[in-house]
């Protein structure tokens, strides 16, 4: 949810990206998506949470990652953009899973999920800094 949270945020900082971004633009939609990507910070730390591999986790990663993707891209490319987040994003589930499976069992869950996020936050917040327009 950390793409849709940060496209979301940067439409209410009244940033415009270059592709077509419709539905953020409702503020229902953008509040929404902000609500979800800071429970997705909570619900990662839970000992119940599933893995990002499971088939909802990577059907909820294909979609934000495909608005997204499709979002920054230039316009007209839209379809190229979305598809290139999509191949990006699956195979980086499950690399990520197995180095934060690695670090949680020298840290613990909380704090491996904590260092995950505020790097997967910073590198999103980057990603869409970079793409948008006033």
């Amino acid at each position: 949810m950390t793409p849709m949270a940060a496209l979301a945020g940067a439409h209410l900082a009244h940033r415009q990206t270059p592709g077509m971004l419709r539905l953020l633009t409702h503020p229902l939609f953008a509040a929404g998506a902000l609500a979800m990507g800071v429970g997705e910070l909570f619900g990662d730390k839970m000992k119940s949470a599933p893995d990002r591999t499971v088939f909802l986790g990577l059907l909820a990663r294909v979609m934000s990652a495909g608005i997204a993707g499709a979002a920054l891209s230039p316009r007209g490319r839209e379809r190229t953009g979305g598809l290139l987040a999509i191949a990006t994003a699956v195979p980086l589930a499950y690399l990520t899973l197995a180095g934060r499976k690695r670090v949680m069992r020298r840290i613990g869950q909380t704090r491996s999920g904590l260092i995950e996020d505020a790097l997967i936050v910073a590198a999103g917040l980057a990603v869409v800094a970079g793409a948008v327009r006033r």
